[in-house]
Order: C-alpha cells, then structure tokens, then sequence
C-alpha cells in the first residue's frame, strides 16, 4: 500500500513540475494571445510551451524523387537482375537478397549479396561505394563475409556509365521542352 501512495505521490509532483510550463498559473489577456487557434498554437510553440498529440507537423522533410537522381536509376537498372531486399532512397542504400549464379555448377553453397550505398547525388567516382558480401553453407553451417572481387568494380563502373547516360537524356529532354519555351519567351520579349 505503501509504495501505491509513494508512486502516486511522484506521478503528482512529476506531472505538476512538468505542465508548469503549459500555463495553468499565468492569467492571460485577450490582447496578449491570438484570437485564431494556428496563431496561438504557433506563438505556443515558439514560446516552448505546450506539446501536441496526432499530427504534429504537417509535412515531412524535404525529399527529392528517386526517379529525377540519374545515380539512384542508374543502380535500380542494373542492379535489374536478382531482387532487391531493401531499396531506400532516403537512408541512401540498395540491398540485393542472397543470390547465385546458375552457371555456378562446381560450387554451389556459395551466394552472393550486393550492397551499393549512395555518399552523393552526383556523378562522380566516389559518389557510390558498392560492397559484395559471400555466403558458403556446408552442412547447414553458413559463413559470412565481405569479399573483395572484381565484381565492385564492374558494378560501380556500369551504374556510373548508365547514370550518365540517364543524365544526359534528362538533359536533351529539358534542353527540347523547357529550352525552346525559354527560348520563345526571350524571342516575344524583344
């Protein structure tokens, strides 16, 4: 019974120490808040005061779409051959699940795993780092490890190639679409 009344006691002093901040014991006027409830909300919160439950904040952080990133459709279209585990272009990382080759006739409990994580958005050498990862099972008993293979190289070379190709066909799109409107414009202005 005893730390019943001990915890409700803290719960108490807990509660009240931290909606002190809320404003309960300060009288406000009229003049001194705003009428409209966003206004009042807004002025609240810059004031640091009060909390909210449900939606919070009404957008999310400012994000561009994979498919304008030449890199990120680069990676997507030649990683096309096995599936992808996880494909997150916010957290900047492609998984590809375990796979192995079929004209992989002489060993065959060895599956490869390929990771390409995005440093930058541009097309650069250093934007991707691409990382393969091998596993052996013998006997139900699985190792697994990085390897260093000709393959990261190959890869990272392939998505540079064919982001810059997808570069450059955004580039000749925009220079016919948005590159003549300009153009007609400069033209009606003169």
């Amino acid at each position: 019974m005893k730390t019943n009344l001990k915890k409700f006691i803290a719960l108490i002093i807990f509660s009240i120490f931290f909606l002190n901040s809320c404003g309960w014991y300060k009288r406000s006027d009229v003049k001194d808040n705003p009428v409209n409830v966003d206004q009042r909300v807004k002025k609240n919160i810059q004031e640091g005061r009060g909390f909210r439950f449900g939606r919070g904040a009404t957008r999310g952080g400012d994000f561009d779409f994979a498919s304008s990133n030449p890199l990120w459709r680069g990676a997507v279209d030649v990683l096309d051959f096995v599936p992808l585990t996880n494909a997150s272009y916010s957290g900047g990382i492609l998984i590809t699940e375990w796979f192995s080759s079929e004209s992989n006739t002489e060993n065959t409990n060895r599956e490869l795993k390929i990771t390409v994580r995005f440093v930058s958005n541009e097309i650069r050498a250093d934007a991707i780092k691409v990382l393969v990862f091998e596993k052996t099972c013998v006997l139900n008993n699985c190792k697994t490890k990085k390897i260093k293979s000709k393959l990261e190289s190959e890869l990272k070379l392939a998505i540079l190639k064919k982001a810059a190709l997808f570069e450059n066909d955004d580039f000749k799109k925009f220079k016919e679409t948005e590159g003549k409107k300009r153009a007609k414009g400069l033209i009606k202005k003169r």
